[in-house]
């Protein structure tokens, strides 16, 4: 079930720097000194961090494989296959 949608109101300093709201922050387990990445879209800006990112290309990458289909078995089968043939 998706989070309920939050809205906050952030000034931005002059350097250009905003604070995440701490309940923000605790919610999506950033803690000080990590690294967030914003993103760009036709959307807006959005906040997102590595974790997010890597779930982001993970699902992206894993939509061309059907479910039970391991592409490491595959990669290793056709390496015996090769193997035999030599």
């Amino acid at each position: 079930m998706p989070a309920e949608r939050q809205t906050y109101h952030l000034k931005v300093d002059a350097s250009g720097r905003i604070v995440l709201p701490a309940d923000a922050r605790a919610r999506n387990h950033i803690a000080e000194g990590d690294i967030v990445t914003v993103v760009e879209d036709e959307n807006g800006l959005h906040v997102k961090t590595r974790e997010q990112i890597l779930a982001e290309a993970q699902a992206y990458f894993a939509s061309f494989v059907p479910r039970d289909v391991l592409l490491s078995e595959e990669i290793l089968a056709d390496r015996r296959a090769e193997h035999e043939r030599d």
